[in-house]
Parts: C-alpha cells; structure tokens; sequence
C-alpha cells in the first residue's frame, strides 16, 4: 500500500536518497537562515523591538540545516548537490516571492513595509513547514535516529507560525491589513504553484535513485496534481488566514539547542 509513512521510509532507508532528500532540506533551511540574518541587520529603525525575533528565527533556520547535515554525518554521508529544480527557496525568489538577495546582500536599511512583506512570505511558507513537519512527527517522532531531530523540528516550525500571526496581526491592527491580505493571497497562489513543480522535481529525483516503475511514478505525480488542483481552488485559503495563535510570544526567548549529534 503506497503511503505517506511508507514512502518516507523507503527514501530513508536508501543511502543516496536519504542523501539527496536530507541535502535539499539542508539547502533550503540555510538559505532561510542567511536571509532572516539579513533581514534583521537591516531592518528599520522603527521596528527594532522586532529584530531579537526576526534573528531567533534565523538561528532556528540555521539549527535546523546543521541537524540535517549531522543526520548525513551520523550515516557517514557527504551533503549532495541540489539540483535547481528541487531549490524551494531559490525558485520562490525567482517568482518575485519575499525579499530578493540582491536587496539583503545590500546595506540599504529596509522599510516597514519590507518587513511586511517577509512576514507575509514567511507565513505562507512556515504554513507548508508547519504541516510537512507535523507529518513527520506523526510518522517518525519515536525513529531511533530522527524522532529528536523530527520533535525538535517540528515545535520550531509551529513556533515561527505563530509567530507570522501574531506579528502581522500587530501590523493590521496599525491600518495595514488590506496590504497584508493582498500580499498573502500573491504568495500562497505561487507558493502552492512552486511546491507542485519542486514535489514533482524531487519524486523524478527520487524515482530514479529507487528505480521506481512507470506506473508508481504516475500515481505520485497524479497525486501531487491533485492535491495542487485542490490547493488552487480552495486549500490556498489556510495560508492566508490570520488569527491570534495559542502560543504567544513564541520567538521571544532563546533558541533550543540542537541535539548532541549535531
């Protein structure tokens, strides 16, 4: 029976897979890691109060791209190169999604509205983090090798959602929420759009690394298709939502540390 559970543990439990899969994972949270720094050494005078959350959520990011390459290291496996068409956070960019390198690379300080911007994005994408993960812990929080990475993960990414919330509900409170709302819809419709054509990447990856048959790669493109028609008609909608979240403050103290193994 092809399943969530089953599918995972077969890529984990394949060296070159596990290699691939945990390199992407690596790739995308560094990067989130290096833009949040960036975002928080330039970020305005008026919203300095938000810079000790925005670096917390950097250092969360970072955290969690070490954890991916210790769990390789623990398997006595080097980081692979992540094809293009796998890079999430590369191809958001492209769309015109967040805040672009060429503005964070610079030293101009970034406005209010900037930072409205990137908690619009982060949003959207810690939405997708926050699901992903709490698949995984459903599936792998007691795997003798993942389940603290997987634990640890998780909580981290439920904590930087709650964090979007509160954060962009502070700002419509100060008259910006037709702004935040227009913002939200534009990222999740792409959002959703990218994570079709990177899940599609991956599984082709992923396929020929498992020697997967024809028929089993057209079932899990079919469903990835699916659950894309569905996002595109009415599943964006989760993404752009914002209400008080059940943890307050979430950011607000210092980051947990990593496993031992990392």
């Amino acid at each position: 029976m092809l399943s969530a559970k089953t599918l995972f543990q077969e890529i984990l439990d394949n060296d070159e897979s596990f290699r691939l899969f945990r390199s992407i994972a690596a790739g995308g949270e560094s990067q989130g890691g290096w833009e949040n720094g960036r975002i928080a050494a330039l970020a305005p005078v008026s919203q300095r109060a938000l810079v000790p959350k925005i670096a917390r959520h950097g250092a969360d990011e970072d955290k969690h791209g070490r954890i991916f390459n210790a769990l390789l290291r623990k398997r006595g496996l080097a980081p692979a190169d992540v094809p293009h068409e796998t890079n999430y956070t590369m191809l958001l960019e492209r769309y015109g999604i967040g805040l672009a390198h060429e503005q964070l690379n610079g030293d101009e300080p970034l406005t209010e509205q900037d930072i409205i911007t990137y908690l619009a994005h982060s949003r959207v994408t810690e939405q997708r983090a926050s699901e992903q993960m709490a698949m995984l812990r459903k599936h792998f929080a007691h795997h003798p090798d993942l389940g603290r990475a997987v634990k640890l993960i998780a909580s981290d990414e439920d904590n930087h959602l709650a964090y979007c919330h509160e954060e962009l509900l502070r700002f419509a409170r100060s008259g910006h929420g037709r702004t935040i709302q227009r913002i939200l819809r534009e990222c999740a419709l792409t959002e959703i759009r990218v994570y079709r054509d990177v899940s599609l990447a991956v599984m082709g990856h992923m396929g020929r690394i498992l020697g997967w048959s024809r028929a089993r790669a057209a079932v899990l493109a079919a469903g990835i298709h699916g659950a894309y028609a569905y996002e595109r008609l009415v599943g964006w909608r989760r993404m752009v939502s914002l209400a008080p979240p059940e943890r307050r403050d979430a950011l607000g103290g210092p980051p947990v540390p990593a496993p031992e193994y990392a």
